[in-house]
């Protein structure tokens, strides 16, 4: 094993992408922080240098009018490697989004918000029965999810068997750092669930100004224990990683916390698992 691995190369699976001039985004009002363009030369004139050799572009909530509009536009850019795509399984007219959106070469699986969703938008049989479609397309499913509704999405990974699942974000979302709660016994329980993968990613800016890579080490550390290196990937969350720092601080951070892993281990992480989960 090679004594510098801090140039492991990465893909980032957790890109944002966001254009008011281009696409209407509901969640963004004026004066938000991510009121402004981010941009595809701005993020890479950061990520290059820290070894991130390309990224996958995720959703960012569109108004559902932009949803193919982005996905087709985030595609053709530039160090973009494949897309997730919004969706709306909770329609009746879903079959005929997911046959447009699988049409488009790059689509590598879809995500629907579901962290400030009410818990039954998720739970109907509808929503269900339209996400067992994705299984014959080969497209995964994101999955995001409040710490305090990790069952909502348990139920919906037991429901969808044949579906593969990556959940975004280590299912930390807006927790207390030093106040875990039952995200671990959650944890645990969720990686015995086969058909579901988990993302290292978010927990830096829910952390807030003020984290320490001691404090973010022990959110990584379980997941990766409970989930294992062949079941893991990793995001940037950019720009909504800027709510805690930067890029460079959660690469940074990142490399700091696997260090002691073997080459092997952190090529799973970083780039491999990627690979195989995603289809790039």
């Amino acid at each position: 094993m090679p004594k510098d691995l801090t140039m492991i190369p990465i893909i980032d699976t957790h890109l944002h992408l966001i254009d008011p001039t281009r696409f209407t985004y509901p969640w963004i009002s004026t004066g938000h922080p991510f009121d402004r363009r981010w941009t595809i030369q701005s993020y890479l004139e950061e990520a290059r240098p820290l070894g991130i050799e390309a990224a996958l572009h995720m959703e960012v909530d569109v108004a559902e009018a932009d949803i193919e509009a982005e996905t087709r536009h985030v595609l053709e850019l530039d160090g973009i490697a494949g897309a997730i795509a919004g969706c709306r399984p909770e329609h009746a007219d879903f079959p005929q989004q997911l046959e447009r959106l699988a049409a488009i070469p790059g689509v590598r699986g879809l995500r629907r918000i579901l962290h400030e969703a009410p818990d039954e938008l998720s739970q109907s049989t509808q929503f269900v029965d339209n996400l067992r479609r994705l299984a014959s397309h080969q497209l995964t499913f994101d999955l995001v999810v409040r710490h305090d509704k990790l069952h909502i999405g348990e139920t919906l990974v037991r429901r969808c068997p044949d579906v593969t699942f990556i959940l975004d974000h280590c299912g930390a979302q807006y927790i207390n750092l030093s106040q875990p709660g039952s995200w671990r016994e959650n944890i645990t329980a969720l990686a015995k669930l086969e058909n579901l993968n988990a993302k290292i990613s978010g927990i830096m800016a829910y952390a807030g100004p003020g984290w320490s890579v001691d404090q973010l080490r022990p959110y990584v550390e379980h997941v990766i224990e409970s989930f294992g290196w062949d079941r893991v990937v990793w995001g940037s969350d950019h720009p909504v990683v800027t709510l805690g720092g930067s890029l460079t601080d959660w690469v940074g951070a990142t490399r700091e916390i696997i260090k002691g892993a073997s080459q092997d281990e952190q090529n799973r992480l970083l780039h491999a698992n990627a690979r195989h989960i995603y289809r790039l």
